[in-house]
């Protein structure tokens, strides 16, 4: 959107402009709340780091919304806007889907912006670190969501698996063999994209790595990680990766 030089505030806006405007502002706040994150990470270590973001994001959600619901006229309780309540539960489930794939829409363009810049070495790269961060902080979402307790053992890792974004996007399936979880990836959105054109698989596995491993550390440290398969490994019809989950306590 082209912006004329004579303006110079938002009354001198459009509605369109300032609509634009409106979703750049936003934009801006949810890179300040990350940012935020990522120094005290920094300065601080990632435990204490996840504990700010708890109280930082517990009140920025409640003022946040009391002041939206102020301005556009809807009712709120504690940081949720009532019309997400009042949606049908096949209206929600439709939302928390719609989200889920606007999550893996940007993490691919994301991975395109470096790739196309710099190659695919590079974007890999970036994107091996960056699951080695998002897998705790969404472990530690999904724990604080379901009110798990410090060590829910592979019962609560079973159960946090199906709210991770892509829970609902991909299938999915676990089994128990004796003191171990199994895990299998039956139908991936990613590579099933790939396979309908013919691709080979993507090779993720020095991500899935990361990812898995420190999803379930972030659900229970007592759980140790190991592969079973995950591209380029060959791997069965029924899966495209699987990962063994084991307490040896249990």
């Amino acid at each position: 959107m082209n912006i004329s030089n004579d303006i110079f505030r938002a009354e001198d806006m459009t509605n369109e402009q300032r609509a634009e405007y409106i979703m750049e502002m936003l934009h801006r706040m949810i890179v300040h709340h990350t940012l935020w994150f990522r120094e005290v990470e920094h300065q601080m270590g990632f435990e204490k780091a996840l504990k700010a973001m708890d109280y930082a994001w517990s009140r920025t959600k409640k003022i946040s919304v009391k002041r939206l619901a102020q301005v556009l006229e809807f009712a709120q309780e504690d940081g949720v806007p009532q019309p997400l309540v009042d949606l049908t539960k096949e209206k929600q489930l439709e939302v928390i889907d719609a989200i889920a794939k606007n999550w893996l829409a940007q993490d691919g363009v994301w991975f395109q912006a470096v790739e196309f810049a710099d190659g695919m070495n590079d974007a890999k790269r970036c994107n091996d670190s960056t699951w080695g961060r998002f897998s705790p902080f969404e472990a530690w979402s999904i724990k604080n969501l379901l009110g798990l307790d410090e060590h829910p053992g592979l019962e609560g890792l079973e159960r946090a698996l199906n709210f991770r974004m892509y829970g609902r996007l991909n299938e999915q399936s676990c089994r128990r063999e004796g003191n171990s979880l199994i895990f299998e990836m039956n139908k991936c959105r990613v590579q099933w994209a790939r396979v309908s054109k013919g691709l080979d698989d993507y090779p993720c596995k020095s991500a899935g790595l990361v990812e898995y491993a420190r999803f379930a550390k972030g659900i229970d440290d007592r759980i140790k990680t190991t592969c079973v398969g995950c591209p380029p490994d060959p791997h069965p019809e029924g899966w495209f990766c699987a990962w063994k989950f084991t307490i040896d306590e249990e």
